[in-house]
């Protein structure tokens, strides 16, 4: 193994031991079910914030965005921003008058306002489905680190990972992790700012420019193995070396490139001399300039995407299971409202981070647009710019170190909510245990990230955010908004919904698409799926009007009455309340 392939196992296995350490200290703490599943209802708005910060950004925002950055310019914006704003829509909409609805799960929020034992294990299926398809990535991209960082194969990565989740979950729930996430938050920011930093300085120290009308240019000889097919757009005349496969027949020896399209098959490899012009993947802008301009990528209705796109992140951040579980911890819903604006602070400051770096790479990663791994850019970022020595080794340890911090509190984050969902509707009699409920939670993911192919952060990651649009938000705004909700509206919502964004989902992942908008819409469904969602919802409950719940004023009562009053719900369910 190389130095810094070393160093940065070395920080990897040092985050997860004081991960380990910090969560023994939550074991101590864990005494009942309320500590394990929501911490007892006493996670201050600043340490939940952390928590719920270090949760949030995931591997896919600590790789994913910024490799969306270097591949797509501004059209990659849009990510970061509609993720931020989700937070935005939690705190206007929901976080208050969650927390005071007593709740442990979204299934326990169902059954609390419309009392359907039949709507409540809907949610629950549709809590392990978004739970699992959201862990999935979060275990390849430690799969992926691992194999970037230091050589190793990728299980090893995936494995090693969801064993250190499950130990963390399985000793202290909701507790334990509570301070493990707050933790890795504040190492994850360090872990972008000093690359951010220095990166920038050298960048502008070099008097480096991205606004002119020429594609990126190696700044060395490049030697790149092509991993999987692509097709590469040359914008002015190009000379390498190849050895393997283009455009369907054996190449080995030097070539020129005139501008045009190239079909590169996996295993072949290209050589690229200083200050030639770098081949991007075919669809993304080929030149600087496009690059810093909106809406100048080759993709057809590039609008509806970006729409949908950002109906996603905005509606789905509230349907995320790991998210909505951190606002049940706090001790009331004043207190989660502080709490969603210091994460729209922490979180918002992260992501101009990342976006900086991502800039920054188009400049010293800029090989990553030949192969389209640019998930890989912020892992490369500090060699490619400081060198290979102890100043490039230890700052690529330290983004190491933040990458194993932004795999573990994501997962671990998921864990928690599906292990509280499994313990609560699905677990039985003897088999009722919040560390079966752990390890059943960890399982399924952990064999699906080992078994299939690792997937792009920028297909899989909205496509959950869809689904989660589509299904939990409308039963959360409707059902804290609206009193004329019923049972029978909401599950019809959720099957349409969830339905929807699930074929979505299926075609994305496993078929080739279709040109022009239904392509775009299956790419990107949530601009249909949210709106057909709430639509379901409203017109099948004015149907069955009839069958609204009787105590649906004393259940909104309880959702946004002031805790001064008394009157939530862990309140009223006090021995000696009315």
């Amino acid at each position: 193994m190389t130095v810094p392939g070393l160093v940065a196992l070395i920080a990897i296995a040092v985050v997860g031991l004081v991960s380990a350490l910090i969560g023994s200290y939550g074991v101590r703490m864990a005494r009942s079910t309320s500590d394990f599943l929501v911490a007892s209802r006493t996670v201050g708005p600043v340490a939940n914030a952390s928590a719920i910060s270090g949760e949030y950004l995931s591997a896919a925002s600590f790789l994913g965005i910024a490799g969306l950055i270097l591949r797509e310019g501004a059209d990659g914006l849009w990510y970061p921003i509609a993720f931020v704003a989700g937070y935005l829509a939690l705190l206007l909409f929901v976080a208050a008058p969650l927390r005071r609805s007593g709740a442990y799960t979204v299934p326990d929020f169902a059954e609390v306002r419309l009392g359907s034992p039949v709507l409540r294990r809907l949610c629950t299926v549709f809590v392990l489905v978004i739970g699992w398809l959201y862990l999935l990535p979060q275990l390849q991209g430690a799969g992926l680190a691992l194999t970037i960082l230091t050589g190793l194969p990728a299980w090893s990565g995936i494995a090693g990972a969801g064993v250190i989740v499950l130990l963390t979950v399985i000793g202290g729930g909701m507790r334990s992790i509570t301070f493990v996430q707050a933790f890795q938050f504040w190492l994850k920011f360090t872990a972008m700012a000093v690359p951010a930093v220095v990166v920038l300085g050298l960048f502008l120290g070099a008097a480096g420019t991205f606004d002119r009308p020429s594609p990126p240019q190696f700044r060395e000889s490049t030697t790149v193995q092509v991993r999987t097919d692509v097709v590469l757009d040359v914008a002015e005349p190009v000379r390498l070396r190849a050895e393997g496969e283009v455009d369907g027949q054996r190449v080995r020896g030097d070539l020129l490139w005139e501008p045009g399209r190239y079909e590169v098959t996996e295993d072949t490899t290209l050589a690229f001399a200083a200050g030639a012009p770098v081949p991007t993947v075919a669809g993304a802008p080929p030149t600087d300039r496009e690059w810093l301009a909106p809406l100048t990528g080759e993709r057809d209705h590039q609008l509806l995407e970006i729409y949908s796109i950002l109906v996603a992140g905005f509606l789905g951040t509230m349907g995320m299971p790991h998210v909505l579980v951190r606002f049940y911890t706090n001790p009331d819903g004043r207190a989660a409202r502080r709490t969603t604006v210091h994460v729209l602070g922490m979180i918002g400051l992260f992501y101009l981070l990342v976006t900086a770096v991502g800039a920054m790479s188009r400049f010293y990663t800029p090989q990553l647009l030949v192969t389209g791994e640019t998930d890989a850019a912020v892992l490369l970022v500090p060699t490619s710019a400081l060198g290979q020595n102890w100043a490039g080794w230890l700052l690529g340890g330290l983004v190491a170190a933040g990458v194993a911090a932004a795999f573990l509190a994501t997962s671990s984050g998921l864990v928690v909510s599906l292990a509280g969902v499994l313990f609560t509707d699905v677990l039985r009699g003897r088999w009722t245990d919040f560390r079966l409920a752990a390890a059943l939670s960890t399982v399924v993911p952990l064999g699906l990230a080992l078994a299939v192919t690792r997937l792009d952060f920028a297909l899989t990651v909205p496509l959950v955010f869809a689904v989660a649009a589509s299904t939990f938000c409308p039963l959360l705004v409707l059902g804290i908004w609206w009193r004329g909700l019923t049972a029978t509206g909401a599950v019809a919502g959720l099957v349409v919904g969830g339905g929807l964004s699930g074929v979505a989902v299926g075609l994305s992942l496993f078929a080739v698409l279709p040109p022009g908008w239904l392509g775009v819409l299956l790419y990107r469904p949530a601009a249909v799926t949210v709106p057909a969602a709430f639509l379901t919802m409203i017109l099948v409950s004015r149907l069955t009007r009839a069958a609204i719940p009787y105590d649906v004023d004393r259940a909104l009562l309880i959702l946004h009455a002031p805790e001064r009053l008394g009157l939530s719900r862990d309140r009223l369910d006090r021995p000696g309340q009315a």
